[in-house]
């Protein structure tokens, strides 16, 4: 290591810097953590990363390239954002944590001094941000906290249409759910969302020893690329996920009983899939964004 990196600023607390790789390892993470008086809490999902050679696959996997912004939703610890900040050109983290957000930019100081200039931190809850400083982003790349996984990744694809190429580590049951395609027994309103912005699939599992404190749940990595092309039809965004949210409220139900309270009437809802081309007697779980969309257009 250069020894410049030794004389770098101190950790958070005055845990000293390292004298080491610029990843954080499990004594590391919980050496920060004691400093800072942090104990991971259930309410907010936080589980910290602590093995490295996951955080090299995550950005691997991610296909980081050296000309990217990345956002990071809920850095945490900083663990997955060092690993972004060596592959990318700049890093955007966004933190609600009030403990964690103060932390995080002394801890990439220590770790990446010469990289430090390319991170910037933005304090806030991610599902009301709207903007972000400095270059627009072109990848998300995040540790989704798993209570609120589904909608920051809907909300970061809508706000930011920059963003074209997307990795997340999230429970694996919301990953089977996302990747879900139709027919599957999975597949439902957040399989047919993440579509509407992308291509998706399964790109991974995690077991769940690489986590501080280790989750009762196995975790998947869900690669997303927005399309090239985005979904052609004449309905907005909105009147489409109406029609899918009703669609699966009541997912036993044939489409025609199931739409009957988005189009005014049974009758109606009939009228509207037979102009879709779609049979009444389907169920949503069989039909594809593209065929929700159309639904959409024939709404009276």
């Amino acid at each position: 290591m250069a020894s410049g990196r030794a004389r770098g600023p101190r950790y958070p607390c005055g845990v000293s810097s390292p004298t080491h790789d610029a990843l954080l390892g499990p004594a590391d993470i919980r050496e920060l953590a004691a400093a800072l008086g942090v104990r991971p809490t259930k309410q907010r999902g936080q589980n910290f990363v602590i093995d490295a050679n996951t955080v090299r696959r995550i950005v691997r996997t991610a296909e980081v390239r050296p000309d990217d912004v990345v956002v990071e939703v809920g850095p945490g610890l900083g663990s997955l954002t060092l690993g972004l900040l060596e592959a990318a050109d700049r890093v955007i983290a966004v933190e609600i944590d009030d403990v964690l957000a103060a932390a995080l930019p002394a801890t990439v100081a220590a770790r990446l001094p010469e990289r430090a200039g390319r991170f910037a931190l933005v304090h806030s809850d991610a599902m009301h941000v709207g903007e972000l400083p400095g270059p627009a982003p072109t990848a998300l790349v995040a540790n989704l906290p798993y209570n609120v996984a589904v909608p920051v990744l809907l909300h970061m694809l809508d706000t930011f249409p920059t963003i074209e190429r997307t990795l997340v580590m999230v429970q694996a049951e919301v990953a089977d759910r996302l990747a879900a395609g139709p027919g599957s027994k999975v597949y439902g309103v957040p399989s047919v969302k993440a579509n509407w912005y992308a291509e998706v699939r399964r790109a991974g599992a995690i077991g769940r020893t690489v986590f501080w404190p280790a989750p009762n749940v196995d975790s998947g990595l869900v690669s997303l690329v927005r399309r090239t092309e985005p979904v052609d039809t004449t309905a907005t965004k909105a009147e489409v996920f109406a029609v899918v949210d009703a669609a699966f409220a009541q997912r036993r139900k044939t489409l025609r009983a199931a739409l009957a309270g988005w189009a005014g009437s049974a009758a109606a809802a009939e009228a509207a899939l037979v102009a879709a081309g779609v049979s009444p007697r389907a169920r949503g779980e069989s039909l594809t964004v593209e065929e929700f969309a159309r639904i959409a257009e024939h709404k009276e």
